[in-house]
């Protein structure tokens, strides 16, 4: 027994351990069966998160508005909310992106309404602000799971503020 993470999938046998984590498991099912846009919609339909942050090292973009139309756009912000404690400077974004960092801002611009860099911030504050309002961890070690973004508590604290 694990008492740590919110699902456990073992080959194919998977187990949740009540309701809410069978919801959890269960978008996971509809993320990989019929891809991530299909969750997030199910996932707003019952208004719940679409990944809860919970003890595991995963950490996912809860329930986000509509993917973006432009497929560039959408592999990124997708990579982005479930890579948040990756490294997602504008080098891995463009790469990942295939095109030069100057025509993935012009793209985030007319698609999101900011820019790569402020987007991430963005999700990254608000997925620490989430974590800091519904868990009892404390701002250093939410500060770890952001790591990349938010080196260090001081940073969340001055983005919360």
């Amino acid at each position: 027994m694990d008492p740590a993470p919110i699902y456990i999938r073992d080959g194919r046998v998977s187990t949740a351990a009540g309701v809410t984590s069978a919801l959890d498991l269960t978008l996971a099912f509809i993320g990989e069966d019929h891809g991530p846009k299909l969750a997030r919609d199910v996932a707003r339909g019952l208004v719940t998160y679409l990944q809860r942050p919970g003890n595991q090292a995963q950490m996912s973009m809860f329930v986000a508005p509509p993917s973006p139309e432009h497929a560039v756009v959408r592999r990124i912000v997708d990579h982005v909310g479930s890579h948040l404690d990756g490294d997602l400077d504008a080098a891995t974004l463009t790469t990942l992106a295939g095109v030069s960092e100057r025509h993935l801002a012009r793209l985030f611009g007319a698609h999101i309404g900011e820019s790569p860099a402020r987007f991430v911030r963005r999700v990254r504050t608000e997925a620490a602000a989430h974590l800091l309002a519904s868990t009892a961890l404390p701002l250093p070690v939410v500060a770890r799971r952001l790591a990349s973004g938010f080196g260090a508590a001081r940073a969340i604290e001055a983005s919360l503020s």
